[in-house]
Formats: structure tokens, sequence, C-alpha cells
């Protein structure tokens, strides 16, 4: 295996190019039940047909977990969006189109979205009112099974020469209610400091999905708690912030 071009550079991994294989190495430390349900998710995700690299083998490199998948060729939609700003209402067009067209697959065997959160909520550094509130309010939203990514970001779609975008990093990925993958992807966009883009993202998306903008806004706190579990230690105090807001305006 040869490991010596790096592809991209994530906390806890690297991601290297072997030939048509992208080779992605977590650290020493990292939990092998993590790796190796990401490698499922991505096997599951396999299955509904949406573009995505195929996953090759599960391996060990010098020690460290690996995960080797297809290497798409071409350029993330966050690096195009750079290069290209005029093009940046472009992009955010076929960024939500995929979104959408993920939330409309089924992928019965992964996990429930709503067990994953009710989890973090309990893991969250929040108090006990409040995590009461949280799962509450997580219990009163509409169940469905929509196959949601949980890291839906630009940074994690890839765009090939000839102009088909792939979606990558399936790590978070979980059945459940698609408005609570569109709050992440806002928050995402908020916590770049980009918020005139998550705004407008939101708006395209509501106007694209027939999607009441306030139910997405429902979303907001109980994400924000379930995402400062894991969160970068600089991101937890402003995504906790969003907890404090009872009813989002």
């Amino acid at each position: 295996m040869n490991l010596e071009k790096v592809i991209a550079v994530r906390t806890n991994k690297c991601v290297y190019r072997d030939g048509e294989y992208a080779v992605k190495v977590f650290d020493s430390d990292y939990s092998k039940a993590d790796v190796l349900n990401e490698a499922l998710n991505q096997a599951r995700v396999e299955e509904t047909g949406l573009d995505i690299p195929k996953i090759k083998e599960v391996t060990t490199v010098d020690g460290k977990w690996a995960i080797v998948s297809d290497y798409i060729p071409g350029k993330t939609l966050d690096r195009l969006i750079k290069e290209n700003p005029e093009k940046k209402d472009e992009y955010l067009e076929m960024f939500v189109d995929l979104q959408i067209k993920m939330h409309s697959m089924k992928c019965p065997l992964l996990n429930k979205l709503k067990d994953k959160m009710n989890r973090k909520i309990s893991e969250a550094k929040l108090d006990a009112t409040t995590r009461y509130d949280l799962h509450t309010r997580l219990e009163s939203m509409p169940k469905h099974t929509k196959l949601c990514h949980g890291d839906f970001c630009p940074s994690n779609i890839i765009i090939t020469p000839d102009g088909k975008p792939f979606i990558i990093d399936w790590s978070h990925a979980t059945q459940g209610n698609a408005s609570a993958d569109v709050a992440r992807t806002y928050l995402l966009f908020w916590l770049e400091g980009d918020k005139d883009t998550a705004n407008k993202y939101m708006e395209l998306f509501c106007k694209k999905s027939d999607t009441a903008k306030q139910y997405i806004q429902k979303w907001l706190p109980i994400v924000a708690a379930s995402q400062s579990v894991k969160g970068k230690p600089e991101e937890r105090e402003q995504l906790l912030s969003w907890v404090d807001v009872v009813d989002y305006e």
C-alpha cells in the first residue's frame, strides 16, 4: 500500500490516495467500534444507489485501523465555492438538490437518529431540567425513516471533472427526520461564521422541499445539544448557546 499522497487531514484521521483507492487511516487510539460502524454505514448506504465511494476493505496500516474505498477524482464543493465565488448561488442549489435526493432514500438497517440524539442529550453537560426538556421535545417530533448524513456540508461533497457529485464521510449516518439533518447543516454553516450562507441555505431548502422554516428551527436546540457532546471544544460554547433558545425565532 502506497500512502505517500495525502488527500485530506481531519481530526483523528488522515486520508491518502493509493492509485484508484482512497485510504482513510485513523489514529492509533481511535475506537475500533467507531471505525467498523463507519464502514458498515457506508456499505449500507451503497445499497441505496446514491453516488458514494464504494468500500473495498477494512484493514490495518502500521497497527492503525483503515478504511479503503474508491478514490473519487475531483474537487470538494467547498473548494469550488472558494475558487468560484460568483457561482456560489448555483453551487448552493446543487447542494440542496443533492440533500433532498439523499433524504428521499431509505436505509432501514442504519441506526435511528432519535436513539442517537437521546443518548447524546443524556451525555451533554446540561442541567437535568434542560435535558428533560430536550428529551421531551425530541420525543414529540414526528418519527421518520429518511436517510440522514449527519455531517452534510460542502467539504463532504466531491464534484468530479464531468460535474457528478459524490457524497463522502458517512460516519454519522442514521435514519430519521430530514429536518434534523437540515438543522445540523445550518449549524455547520453558522459555526463557520457564515451566517449569510446558513440563512440562504435554510430558505432554499424550505422552498425546494416545501418545508416550514419553523419546523426546522424547532430542531435547532435538540441538534445543538446532541452535537455539543463530541463537538470541538471551541464550538461547544456556541452550540450550547443554541440550547438556551427556548423557542427560536
